[in-house]
């Protein structure tokens, strides 16, 4: 996280100079103004300012290719994900895009880059969430995946949209971290769904919470993610290019597999055949926490909230029902609150920070909004109903499914062989380098040339100095003679 996040920070830094460069400020006020009479339309440098930008953001909010760093950062503690990384971190490179708008409009080609990036990752994240088997990196995917949603609308100037989406996101996605934090308690910290399966009567009140917030990342009607989704797609195919239309196609189908791999989650953490925890759990028994971290291998510190080893069951705790109940609300009707043509409360609030947008006009119409509504509850629902066919009504066919497209199944699994592929394009290079850096000129030119050879120099003048300091007198006699000589020889020529 740290070094992708650094890779952002110098992109961010390089836009910066290159706004200086042409406008001679930094604050945003000043550089919108100058910027119209600094450049033309996709003027060269204005272009490679917001690119760099670009990298900036999506370092930040993990959009391909610098996203390898979140499903990593997701072994913390689960609150920490729930807080961090759901709902604050990784959409400051969505703000900073809408921030910044008024340069993207100036230099458009730099904004479908954003928008082409965007809905690349949110395709890539939702068809790798469908293999995982770690419920966590499951829900780290559909961040990743739900952010492109975010990018997406932002760059295709559906600012109230994207920001729409990035908070209704924060509380069902928030809510899907503490109800997996929550099950994760209960079978003693695995967080592999093979091993789990039953509880919903187990963790009655987790079943409830994670279902809304399934419901939600599904983008189901009337929940809090179907109405800010579904808007960003919306404005996205009322561009009406065939580049956008095509943007707003391939949100659709991540929708359609957003909407199965969250209830996938779903049917195999909650439905099924009970697992021994869940039965457990179910005839009352309290389970022991594993003594360590399965994290860091460490012990557990109860002082600083990891599970310790005393009995516990995960739904027994007060707070943690405390913060999923009103998570659990918003998610359901926190949409509310952009409801085309009826509320529209958050537009009207981000209205002045875009009012000297370009595209200020660019609604879709009433039945264009109509439709996209009606399509994406139709995306959702089909979605949760091929879930339900795989993995309730045919909980075997998944096996045979995965043998008989092993090669696709295996591509999706290794995430698309991104991690290969730095591997092979940075990591190896650069360790190669290292090897050779500490084998030829660590070794052969500083150590041998540079200290060897400044030693031997000065060992090589010490010994001639030690021949000529021999202490014997007709040595120095000499020495006095030849020194004589040389002088009356350098008089004699000099006098000449």
């Amino acid at each position: 996280a740290f070094v992708i996040n650094v890779i952002g920070d110098v992109g961010l830094v390089i836009g910066a100079f290159l706004l200086f460069e042409g406008t001679g400020a930094l604050d945003f006020g000043q550089v919108f103004a100058a910027a119209p009479d600094t450049w033309a339309s996709n003027d060269s440098q204005l272009v490679a300012a917001c690119l760099m930008l670009l990298v900036g953001a999506f370092a930040k909010s993990a959009q391909i290719p610098l996203h390898t760093w979140l499903p990593d950062a997701m072994e913390g503690p689960t609150p920490v994900s729930a807080l961090i990384h759901a709902a604050t971190m990784v959409t400051a490179g969505v703000y900073l895009i809408a921030r910044m708008h008024p340069l993207f409009e100036l230099a458009p080609a730099a904004a479908d880059v954003g928008a082409a990036i965007g809905t690349l990752t949110l395709l890539f994240a939702a068809t790798v969430a469908l293999v995982q088997t770690d419920l966590k990196r499951i829900i780290a995917y559909s961040t990743i995946s739900q952010i492109g949603y975010m990018v997406l609308g932002v760059s295709t100037a559906a600012y109230g949209a994207g920001l729409f989406h990035l908070m209704t996101h924060a509380f069902f996605k928030a809510l899907l971290f503490m109800g997996a934090g929550s099950v994760i308690g209960a079978v003693g910290g695995s967080q592999d769904i093979d091993r789990m399966g039953g509880f919903r009567r187990s963790l009655p009140f987790t079943h409830i919470c994670f279902v809304i917030g399934a419901l939600a990342l599904a983008a189901f009607p009337l929940t809090a993610g179907f109405f800010s989704k579904d808007e960003i797609l919306a404005y996205t195919l009322n561009r009406g290019d065939a580049f956008h239309v095509a943007l707003a196609l391939v949100g659709y189908l991540a929708a359609l597999l957003t909407a199965f791999y969250a209830f996938r989650m779903v049917f195999r953490v909650f439905y099924g055949e009970p697992v021994p925890e869940a039965v457990a759990l179910q005839r009352g028994e309290h389970l022991h926490a594993e003594h360590r971290n399965p994290a860091t291998g460490e012990e557990e510190d109860t002082d600083v909230g990891f599970p310790g080893p005393e009995h516990h069951t995960a739904e027994s705790s007060f707070p943690m029902k405390l913060a999923m109940a009103p998570l659990a609300v918003l998610a359901l009707i926190g949409g509310a609150v952009g409801i085309p043509r009826l509320t529209n409360t958050l537009e009207h609030f981000l209205e002045p920070s875009f009012a000297d947008s370009r595209y200020i006009e660019l609604h879709p119409s009433d039945s264009a909004e109509i439709a996209g509504l009606v399509a994406g509850g139709a995306v959702a629902l089909v979605g949760i109903g091929l879930a339900y066919l795989l993995y309730i009504r045919r909980p075997g066919s998944t096996l045979a499914m995965r043998d008989r497209f092993r090669g696709p199944h295996r591509f999706l699994e290794r995430k698309w062989y991104f991690d290969e592929l730095y591997d092979w394009v940075v990591v190896k290079p650069t360790a190669a380098f290292g090897r050779f850096g500490r084998s030829v000129i660590e070794s052969a030119l500083v150590q041998g040339v540079l200290v060897g050879g400044t030693s031997d120099l000065v060992r090589g003048g010490s010994r001639a100095v030690r021949t000529i300091q021999s202490g014997y007198v007709r040595a120095y006699a000499l020495l006095v003679l030849a020194g004589m000589g040389a002088l009356a020889l350098y008089f004699l020529i000099a006098s000449a």
